[in-house]
C-alpha cells in the first residue's frame, strides 16, 4: 500500500516529526542549509517512499551518504567528527519494520531493513525492532 502523501508534505511531517536539525551532521535547517528527505532504506533496495522510511538531511548529508547504508554512514559521520541522531535512525527503521508487518509488501527491503536493526543493536547493546528476514 502506497503512501498516498506527495513528497513535499512527508518533508514537512518528517521536520515536525525529527527536529529542524540534520539527522546525521546535526546542522539546524536553515536558508543555505535546507532538508530533503534520506530514505534509510534506499530505494535501490526496495524501500519504499514512505515516511517512516525518510528522515530529514540536508542536502551534503544526502549526496555524501550515496547508497552508504543508515548504520555504515552513521559510523562514517561519526568518524568525521559529526554527531549523528543514531536514536532518530533507529527509531525510524523501528517505525518501518512496524509499517510493514501492518501494510505488508517490500520483500526486497525486509532482508535489508532487519539487517540493519541487527547492526545496529550489535553496536548499540540496546534492544532494536525485529522484522525477520523471512517475515
Amino acid at each position: 500500500m502506497p503512501d498516498a502523501r506527495d513528497r513535499a508534505t512527508r518533508l514537512v511531517e518528517a521536520v515536525l516529526r525529527d527536529g529542524d536539525d540534520c539527522t546525521w551532521c546535526r546542522r539546524r535547517f536553515a536558508r543555505h542549509v535546507t532538508p530533503t528527505t534520506d530514505h534509510l532504506v534506499p530505494k535501490v533496495k526496495g524501500g519504499p517512499s514512505w515516511l517512516e522510511n525518510e528522515v530529514a538531511a540536508c542536502r551534503r548529508c544526502n549526496r555524501e551518504r550515496g547508497h552508504l547504508s543508515p548504520v555504515d554512514w552513521l559510523a562514517e559521520c561519526e568518524r568525521r567528527g559529526r554527531h549523528p541522531d543514531r536514536a532518530r535512525v533507529t527509531r525510524t527503521l523501528e517505525s518501518l519494520s512496524r509499517a510493514i508487518a501492518d501494510r505488508g509488501g517490500q520483500r526486497r527491503a525486509r532482508p535489508y531493513l532487519a539487517a540493519q536493526l541487527r547492526r545496529l543493536t550489535d553496536t548499540t547493546g540496546g534492544r532494536a525492532g525485529g522484522l525477520s528476514e523471512s517475515g
